[in-house]
């Protein structure tokens, strides 16, 4: 049986406190930075025969050609657009990352950005803690929920755990994806114009990647109408962030709850002043029993290659 603990891996930019410790019980871990120039490694790093990332910082094509010894990259994310999974399968590096764990508690956080953007939850708490209300400033109202017609925009494991929590009280629920679904108990919209205008709302809950890249454009949000709001818990790059910007400026769309930016994390100065905007930093699976499950998943992916199993949850 091989010896993990002689087995040189490389920790590529930040990762958890408990994920470093599972690793470092296993493994002989180097620390490298995300930004750090992959043709000045230290030369110990290019023994590295396994690399955990996170999906913000994911691995590119220098990193990977950078480590000639390279088999594995194990990425403590469900995404894995950050990933040049083509030139992974070119070299033959596996690489893994964790589904399904997370999914509840992106739902969930889902499911409270669209609460807190339609009933005013955020902007209500500022004009308590300002004073405003004890000032006897008015109090906008919100908007209802119950009744809506809700669109989710990618049916996949996270778009069917929000529709689910949804079901409740949404009027009807839809969906758009490139294909229907043929166990989805919800009207498909095939096209993606067609489904906004449906929508009162939209559940942003797409895979990103270059396919997805500003799916949500101008046109779609024009679409979506003065009334609509949008929820974003996938990627930023999946919608037009300029486009976003400027329809809520211009209230043709009627407001959105954003968990994740184009740019992360820097955020359009812009939508600082919205009220109409719920803005969280990037938290979907921020929760300590998931980011814990997220570790443990990582750490069973390394287990297996290097026992010479099969990967417990392979991206290529």
């Amino acid at each position: 049986m091989t010896d993990m603990q002689s087995i040189p891996l490389i920790a590529y930019g930040p990762l958890s406190d408990y994920l470093m410790a599972g690793l470092k019980s296993r493994f002989d871990v180097l620390e490298v930075a995300a930004d750090a120039d992959p043709g000045s490694l230290d030369p110990a790093a290019k023994e590295a025969r396994a690399l955990v990332s996170f999906g913000a910082v994911g691995a590119g094509a220098a990193i990977m050609d950078a480590l000639p010894k390279l088999e594995m990259i194990g990425l403590f994310s469900v995404g894995y657009d950050k990933v040049d999974v083509d030139h992974a399968r070119a070299r033959g590096i596996r690489v893994s990352n964790t589904p399904d764990v997370l999914t509840d508690d992106v739902a969930d956080l889902a499911v409270g950005l669209l609460f807190a953007t339609m009933r005013n939850i955020a902007a209500y708490d500022r004009m308590v803690r300002s004073g405003a209300w004890a000032r006897g400033e008015g109090v906008p109202l919100s908007t209802r929920i119950t009744g809506r017609k809700i669109g989710i925009l990618g049916l996949g494991r996270i778009g069917r755990a929000i529709a689910a929590r949804l079901e409740p009280v949404a009027g009807e629920i839809l969906y758009h994806n490139r294909h229907p679904q043929a166990d989805a108990p919800y009207r498909y919209v095939a096209d993606r114009i067609d489904f906004a205008r449906q929508s009162d709302v939209i559940m942003v809950a797409t895979s990103g990647g270059a396919e997805a890249a500003k799916l949500v454009d101008g046109d779609m949000l024009e679409a979506l109408g003065p009334g609509g709001v949008i929820v974003n818990i996938s990627r930023g790059s999946v919608i037009d962030e300029d486009a976003l910007v400027a329809a809520l400026a211009d209230r043709r769309i009627a407001g959105a709850g954003l968990d994740v930016f184009a740019h992360e994390p820097h955020v359009p100065q812009a939508l600082f002043a919205m009220d109409h905007v719920v803005l969280n930093p990037h938290q979907g699976s921020a929760t300590v029993e998931t980011r814990q499950a997220m570790a443990d998943l990582v750490l069973a992916n390394l287990d297996a290659w290097f026992a010479g199993e099969d990967l417990v949850t392979p991206v290529a």
